[in-house]
């Protein structure tokens, strides 16, 4: 990114509405303001003006905001106008900008530009895009959390503690005549210790930010007319799927997202499984199959009158994939008293069973509280931080780099060892805000937002 230009895009969302911003970054920017206002409007006051064309016709009149660099969101000059909210209107300010000499903005290069000049790190800035995009009041205030800097915080001081050890191994290294040999030292596998502890901490609090933001999916299968969407649209408060006693209703995957205790929940319901069918029934399964395979946990469905005995999970059982967790979930329990016994599923691992009744909601207290569970969600009091699944990858090969680091110190006194997996360590830690990363990681990161961001 050529960082001389000046950038120019609308800030607020395309569409009709009662106000629309145009936002402007760059070293044009005071150039641009006093061609198009007549003056350079006063530095962070709200000014009142006619935004002028070429002809020096007002294209629109509303309020202009000027911050001079550095003080402004992209460290760069920024201007915003603020006028009426029509599409017409904010498209012709933004042509006014392009022929004063700006080009449009690419997604999220206002904030890549405060990345790059050093106005927030990149768990700060990903916090943003979280922030916009968060789909609970849980989920919004654990990016606030990220946002105002309490992740990267976390992440600081797990690396100072890295470079405390780091800096310990490599003075041993660097004084080999001396008598003490620091490597054998009870205090270095006590930091070690204290180390692991830290990793955990700062793991927990990320694992639960991943979950606020991203949530779990969660496929309900099983065989035709068991309940399924039923039991969906008990989940869901609402008829999200068409319920009949025809087998073979669901012929494609719905998709519905809920909120249980602000955790996202991404359900879907699936065709029925079962031998035979038409080809679109089967295309249906096919589908279902492949969600299946992707799900983070299966709710499968028996109808607990016509199948107590849960014959139906037994034939499809071995057709499930091992990897993925399974909740076997008797329903219509309303019309049944029968309980299927734990020794019936021996010697494969038992699932878990829970007795439902979609017609009653009997049963959906302790199935929400199951699904809660399953996920290791605690209460968001915890101090959970918004995360991604990169900042869990970067701290999960943070804490193998220290484990190996450790094993070479115990199995071989291998200080140079040591300390070339810590440097590997730290440069993990790095990539979560931004001190080691790549173009690459950044076009990916930054071409996520919306434009105008």
């Amino acid at each position: 990114m050529t960082r001389t230009e000046t950038i120019v895009a609308a800030a607020t969302p395309p569409g009709r509405g009662g106000v629309g911003i145009v936002r402007l970054s760059g070293p044009k920017v005071p150039e641009i303001a006093a061609v198009m206002l007549g003056e350079l409007p006063p530095p962070r006051r709200a000014t009142f003006g006619r935004f002028l064309d070429g002809a020096q016709q007002p294209i629109d009149a509303g309020l202009a905001l000027f911050f001079p660099a550095p003080a402004s969101y992209t460290g760069e000059h920024v201007l915003e106008l603020h006028g009426h909210g029509g599409p017409l209107v904010m498209e012709a300010l933004v042509a006014r900008a392009l022929e004063l000499g700006a080009r449009r903005a690419q997604p999220g290069e206002f904030t890549q530009r405060a990345f790059l000049n050093d106005k927030l790190d990149l768990a700060q800035a990903e916090a943003i895009a979280d922030l916009i995009d968060a789909g609970s009041r849980a989920a919004v205030r654990a990016a606030m959390r990220s946002l105002q800097g309490e992740f990267s915080a976390m992440v600081r001081g797990l690396t100072e503690a890295l470079i405390d050890v780091r800096t310990y191994v490599e003075a041993a290294i660097d004084f080999p005549e001396e008598e003490i040999d620091f490597l054998a030292d009870r205090e270095l596998e006590q930091r070690f210790a204290a180390l692991r502890e830290h990793f955990a901490g700062v793991l927990a609090s990320a694992q639960q930010g991943r979950l606020l933001r991203d949530g779990m999916t969660v496929v309900i299968a099983g065989p035709p007319n068991a309940g399924k969407s039923s039991l969906m649209n008990r989940l869901a408060g609402f008829d999200a799927a068409i319920v009949a006693p025809v087998p073979g209703t669901t012929r494609d995957v719905l998709r519905e997202r809920i909120e249980i205790e602000g955790l996202p929940l991404h359900l879907l319901d699936t065709a029925g499984l079962r031998i035979g069918g038409d080809a679109i029934e089967a295309e249906g399964m096919r589908r279902a199959r492949g969600e299946i395979a992707r799900a983070d946990r299966v709710l499968f469905v028996i109808d607990a009158a016509a199948d107590p005995a849960a014959e139906a999970f037994r034939a499809e059982r071995a057709r499930l994939p091992a990897e993925v967790p399974v909740t076997l979930v008797l329903n219509k329990c309303d019309l049944a008293e029968a309980r299927v016994a734990s020794g019936d599923f021996s010697p494969e691992p038992v699932p878990p069973r829970l007795y439902v009744s979609a017609l009653t909601g009997a049963g959906l207290v302790e199935l929400r509280a199951h699904l809660i569970g399953c996920m290791g969600f605690q209460s968001v009091d915890s101090g959970a931080v918004s995360a991604r699944q990169r900042h869990l990858e970067s701290l999960a090969r943070a804490r193998a780099h220290t484990e190996e680091a450790q094993r070479q110190l115990t199995e071989r006194r291998a200080g140079e060892l040591v300390a070339e997996e810590l440097r590997a360590a730290q440069q993990a830690l790095g990539e979560i805000t931004g001190e080691f990363t790549s173009d690459d990681l950044l076009g990916r990161i930054f071409g996520s937002f919306c434009i105008g961001k």
